[in-house]
């Protein structure tokens, strides 16, 4: 089995002048044990000191403006290729290749930007263009894309954010929900995976910028869909103070590849 993690852990699991909350985070990874996470907000964390920490080993990404993202990889699962995505993302993008008893897995960890609806679609469409050459087989998109999905209702709770962070949210009539990022990328042909799984955000160590939203995603091929076991948010008393965003957790059914037999 296959287990996926997306989680954005807020700065690197430090707040400025507040708690240090990188050991919750540790404890939560090491509970959950997944063999690929696909991690957000660095901040100035030493991603290869921690990784090697959880037992993974680290694909980093750094930001041209924002927080770098990084893809962590069990030690049976072999990483046949991948790079950073080349395009100027406000936050970043890392791709890579894991070879499974299926074939090769092509995975893309990434981070949109919090601002502006009109650069996420933007990113998304960079985002679907690095996972094009995996789309007729296994493929998965991971991580916090900032915004809304296009099928379900979110006027009133976007309506309860301060001004500031509501217009995050909005298109710029000043009323129609933002939620173009996502439908491009289903348009593309990935299923959403977490359609049911609930709020990714706040937790009781979230802000004013959150309104129970779903901003962290799964976004499968139908051929990676067809291997989907479950799917959910986890929510306990480390997740609730380890970061502002609760991870969002897949199983699949896949395993590593088997070597092949010595002549």
């Amino acid at each position: 089995m296959l287990r996926v993690m997306t989680w954005n852990i807020r700065t690197g699991g430090r707040d400025r002048g507040g708690p240090d909350r990188r050991e919750l985070v540790a404890r939560v990874i090491a509970r959950q044990q997944p063999d690929l996470l696909a991690v957000q907000e660095l901040g100035d964390l030493d991603v290869a000191g921690f990784a090697t920490d959880v037992g993974l080993r680290p694909y980093l990404a750094r930001s041209w403006l924002g927080q770098s993202v990084a893809l962590l990889v069990g030690p049976p699962w072999p990483v046949l290729a991948g790079a950073p995505v080349r395009r100027p993302f406000h936050h970043a993008a890392r791709r890579v290749v894991l070879g499974t008893d299926a074939g090769p897995l092509t995975v893309l960890g990434t981070h949109l930007d919090p601002y502006s609806g009109t650069r996420r679609l933007v990113e998304a469409g960079w985002a679907s263009a690095a996972l094009r050459r995996g789309r007729d087989g296994l493929a998965l998109l991971a991580g916090d894309l900032n915004t809304l999905d296009p099928y379900a209702g979110h006027a009133d709770r976007v309506g309860r954010l301060p001004p500031a962070y509501r217009r995050r949210h909005l298109r710029r009539d000043g009323r129609t929900v933002e939620t173009r990022a996502v439908a491009r990328l289903l348009a593309a042909g990935l299923m959403d995976l977490g359609a049911d799984a609930g709020p990714t955000v706040p937790t009781a160590h979230g802000g004013a910028e959150f309104a129970d939203m779903r901003l962290d995603y799964l976004l499968a091929t139908p051929t990676l869909a067809t291997r989907l076991r479950h799917v959910g948010v986890i929510r306990d008393s480390d997740t609730e103070h380890a970061s502002d965003h609760y991870p969002l957790l897949a199983d699949f059914a896949l395993t590593p590849p088997t070597p092949p037999t010595p002549c």
